[in-house]
């Protein structure tokens, strides 16, 4: 199968590109930009573009180079530092999204914090015709599909989540909520098992869930809209914006979290 077989160039291109988000970690004045922008960013996704074109010469889509649509089956789609304005901030987590749409479909995807809070690098990948999801090598065994919220499960939801806790441990109870950076990597750490769901309450773009999503189907889980619906990715308007929210993990989990009223944090 194509995708298995470019899986492993893509984790060495991805990895690869990891190393410049890693070295501003080091620099003595902390990472180049400001607000939601750095400058690192760019110069990952042009890393990014040229090898995963050479891998699989089809259409593009970037958060920072731009867009290249001709209606080709295959789509690479990418987000070079998912969580740039918590990067900016100086907390660890923030990961480079590496996804291929077929058919519009989420087919492989590779998720890669370089600095985490408690992991070390963390990659997390999987393509269409692997048996389960493989984390920094090796094989995790998640199986997402008969989860659910329960007593001592976690959802991973942003670090804004701090700032009200007492109403995000009501919205994601039974389980415990968890904030840490970038939706790309919460979708992956669901994936790999460390928890039963994960959340956005923000509009999100292809480019921050493609990689995650296709890692979910890896581990039989799903990934829902504000309505509960499926995430779809089938014209440019919906890879635009995707979702105002999104829920993904196990699908009794993701179910029940997109029927609360989310609303109540704003």
């Amino acid at each position: 199968m194509i995708c298995l077989a470019l899986l492993e160039p893509v984790i060495e291109t991805v990895l690869s590109a990891g190393t410049l988000l890693a070295a501003e970690w080091e620099r003595p004045d902390g990472p180049r930009g400001h607000g939601d922008k750095a400058e690192v960013d760019a110069e990952i996704e042009v890393i990014l573009r040229k090898g995963l074109l050479a891998h699989l010469d089809c259409d593009f889509w970037g958060e920072e180079t731009g867009n290249y649509l001709t209606g080709h089956e295959y789509c690479w789609v990418v987000d070079p530092n998912d969580g740039t304005s918590d990067f900016l901030l100086g907390r660890k987590g923030s990961a480079i999204s590496v996804g291929l749409l077929h058919h519009s479909v989420p087919v492989l995807g590779v998720v890669y914090a370089p600095v985490t809070l408690d992991r070390g690098p963390d990659c997390i990948s999987w393509a269409e015709g692997s048996s389960k999801v493989i984390r920094n090598g090796r094989e995790v065994g998640s199986r997402l599909g008969h989860m659910s919220l329960t007593l001592g499960s976690h959802v991973l939801v942003s670090t804004a989540a701090v700032n009200k806790p007492e109403l995000n441990a009501e919205l994601c109870s039974p389980a415990d909520f968890v904030p840490m950076p970038s939706i790309a990597y919460r979708l992956a750490r669901v994936a790999a098992g460390d928890a039963v769901a994960c959340a956005s309450l923000v509009p999100v773009s292809a480019h921050d869930v493609v990689a995650g999503h296709a890692l979910l189907i890896g581990a039989h889980g799903v990934l829902l809209n504000q309505d509960g619906l499926p995430v779809l990715y089938n014209d440019e308007a919906q890879m635009a914006k995707v979702s105002e929210r999104c829920f993904g993990g196990a699908p009794e989990a993701c179910k029940s979290l997109a029927r609360r009223d989310w609303g109540r944090l704003f």
